[in-house]
């Protein structure tokens, strides 16, 4: 089968890589000294019809790493106590351990070789998600270490704005201001905006590219 046939396969759409949507919640802006707190993984699935759509989401309480540091400001913006015991908050490593396996599952599942992380500010989740990784000494990481789609940049290309708020709105997403900052509300709304965004860009003509297509007007068979 060729590759026209196939580009409605998501291992086709972004050259072999399972699109992971990531969103953290942290105690602080330094990935090498603030703790982790929350962490929320949307894995995504391509219909028949070869429009991408939210799959499974995973959500996890963070326990801070031992001699992590606590900004004030940080717990007090996103409203985490990380000594509440109600959280149900486990270790990085029990955390990490539980993503991989099921983002393996869900890569392999798509026939994808690695999989890519995707967040609104990407290199902020990568940052973290890097470094909790590197601090478990977790070998075998899924998501490829330097690479990522980064939902903000798409949205100003695409929609003219940057605020994951904004761009939602525009987008026609419901976005509840009061709801964000978690991470399992912010995870499922830019997983939303970067379907939004990847099926417009199928549903203007920007994907099958052009020169696939003028290879199959010249005979290719499915």
């Amino acid at each position: 089968m060729s590759d026209i046939c196939d580009a409605n396969k998501l291992n086709h759409r972004f050259r072999g890589y399972f699109p992971v949507v990531i969103d953290v919640e942290t105690a602080g802006f330094n990935a090498q000294t603030d703790a982790l707190l929350e962490i929320a993984v949307t894995l995504l699935k391509m219909t028949e019809q070869g429009e991408l759509v939210l799959d499974k989401t995973l959500h996890y309480h963070i326990e801070p790493f031992e001699g992590a540091n606590l900004e004030p400001e940080a717990l007090a913006f996103n409203g985490i106590d990380p000594n509440n015991p109600l959280r149900g908050a486990v270790s990085e490593k029990e955390a990490f351990l539980e993503i991989f396996k099921e983002v393996k599952k869900a890569q392999k599942a798509s026939d994808c070789h690695r999989s890519i992380i995707v967040a609104h500010n990407a290199a902020f989740d990568h940052g973290f998600v890097t470094k909790a990784i590197d601090r478990n000494g977790l070998k075998r990481t899924p998501f490829h270490p330097f690479a990522t789609f980064d939902t903000a940049a798409l949205s100003g290309l695409a929609l003219g704005h940057t605020v994951l708020a904004k761009a939602c709105g525009i987008a026609g997403i419901d976005f509840d201001n009061k709801e964000a900052h978690s991470a399992l509300y912010d995870t499922e709304r830019t997983a939303e905006l970067f379907c939004h965004i990847v099926n417009k860009w199928k549903a203007l003509g920007g994907w099958p590219l052009a020169v696939a297509e003028e290879s199959q007007s010249d005979g290719d068979a499915c």
